[in-house]
């Protein structure tokens, strides 16, 4: 097992180290085959146990067309219908026998599949989503059978006021950026998807190719052996040539907000949101708006003490401040236990907020912030899959593992005078957000 705790003392407990280590202490391999596919391998010391994923570059961002949103969460769907050299019980039984672990999800910028398993089985395993990459066949019924399922899901998920507010806020916030509507799509176009059986194939041939991909094995494994595997199955994977036009959204021009009126009885909610920058690990202002959203609205928050544990008033606070690939939102959100305690919570919110931007932080707050940040992240580290899964949220934004190490450099050089600048930067009255839900008798 790879021991940390040198990694934590020199990079986030003490002062003075002589030189401050990487944050991602793997050394990795990054290998480009000439079809555009890239290779990420990290080997680790846990023993006889193998973690794959793959990520697509292509979430919901990507569906620029109107009438045609939700599809790259449907190719999660899709990708388990088979081929004809192993069509789904086939597929079914090969990981059984293996004792493989294998799942999915999709995210506004990247889709990821990803199987866990026994080292022995890495060569059965590549070839089995190398196929499935290269040769997905589904005919029109299966299509819509999945179509549906996801129809299911959309009704499902919408019973939670929670995710009604999501929906609402995003659509609200947005204009023209594909970041108006959700990973799951409008519900028009769920609706309507059963009957884009030739749509969800140009879909799936514009995205699913080598140039938008990228495999990371995390494990018990040999650089050179899997690079040769890899080779063998995916070498011939075709090249495609489409590029996504995605529409920039215009600067906001004044405050937005809206209101939910949720049918049955639920806490009150609110959404306040700043537009924000996209992901970076060269400019300071995401890293910034990363620490303000400890700094201001954490458990350890002078906000969070006062609404949550002395007045009572709210039984959820928190922040969050996702890192998209385009300019996206940073959102504290609360659920208020009474209905008439909403105008209260959501000046304190906003007040918070005015504060960033009228005084500097306190330095030994900011700087033992940075501290839990580096040690949190490196805690997380803690197996192979866990390792392989944190690489695929960055890889999504970046294809490489570097640019882990360079945003936490980009903490490590926040000062209070950067956090004040990024919060008048973007914590003004034109790119404010605001959205309510209240339930049928509410409190």
């Amino acid at each position: 097992m790879r021991v940390l705790i040198p990694l934590l003392l020199c990079g986030a407990l003490l002062t003075g180290c002589a030189s401050r280590k990487k944050v991602f202490p793997y050394a990795y391999d990054q290998h480009d085959f000439p079809n555009g596919l890239r290779l990420i391998t990290v080997p680790t010391d846990y023993p006889g146990v193998v973690a794959l994923f793959i990520v697509v570059q292509a979430g919901s961002r990507n569906e620029v067309e109107p009438g045609k949103s939700g599809f790259a969460h449907l190719f999660e769907h899709m990708m388990f219908r088979g081929t004809p050299q192993y069509p789904p019980e086939k597929y079914e039984a090969v990981l059984k026998e293996a004792g493989a672990a294998s799942n999915a999800y999709t995210t506004d910028d990247h889709t990821a599949y990803h199987t866990t398993f026994s080292k022995e089985d890495l060569e059965r395993i590549l070839s089995l989503e190398a196929d499935r990459f290269q040769n997905l066949q589904y005919p029109e019924a299966v299509f819509r059978t999945e179509a549906l399922a996801v129809l299911g899901e959309y009704n499902k998920n919408s019973s939670a006021p929670t995710q009604k507010l999501y929906e609402v806020l995003r659509d609200t916030a947005f204009d023209r950026h594909t970041y108006k509507h959700t990973t799951m799509g409008f519900l028009k176009d769920i609706q309507d998807m059963p009957n884009q059986y030739e749509y969800s194939r140009q879909f799936f041939s514009r995205y699913y190719r080598p140039e938008y991909t990228t495999i990371i094995v995390v494990g018990d494994v040999e650089r050179r052996q899997v690079r040769t595997l890899v080779e063998k199955y995916w070498g011939n994977w075709q090249r495609g040539n489409y590029q996504a036009q995605i529409p920039a959204e215009p600067p906001p021009a004044s405050p937005r907000s809206n209101h939910i009126d949720w049918p049955t009885p639920t806490l009150p909610w609110i959404a306040v949101a700043f537009r924000g920058p996209a992901y970076s690990d060269s400019e300071p202002d995401q890293a910034a708006l990363d620490l303000i959203s400890f700094l201001g609205f954490s458990s350890s928050s002078e906000l969070y003490q006062k609404l949550y544990i002395e007045e009572q008033k709210v039984d959820v606070l928190e922040a969050e401040n996702p890192d998209r690939v385009d300019p996206y939102l940073f959102t504290v959100f609360a659920r208020v236990k009474q209905k008439g305690d909403m105008d209260y919570v959501q000046q304190r919110i906003l007040e918070t907020f005015q504060r960033f931007r009228a005084q500097p932080v306190d330095r030994q707050r900011l700087e033992a912030v940075k501290q839990h940040l580096r040690y949190q992240f490196a805690l997380s580290l803690n197996n192979s899959q866990s390792i392989a899964g944190t690489l695929a949220r960055y890889i999504a934004l970046r294809r490489t593992p570097e640019t882990i190490n360079r945003l936490y450099d980009q903490y490590a050089r926040i000062t209070a005078a950067d956090i004040q600048r990024a919060a008048q930067k973007y914590f003004n009255e034109n790119g404010r957000v605001i959205v309510t839900l209240t339930g049928e008798g509410g409190k």
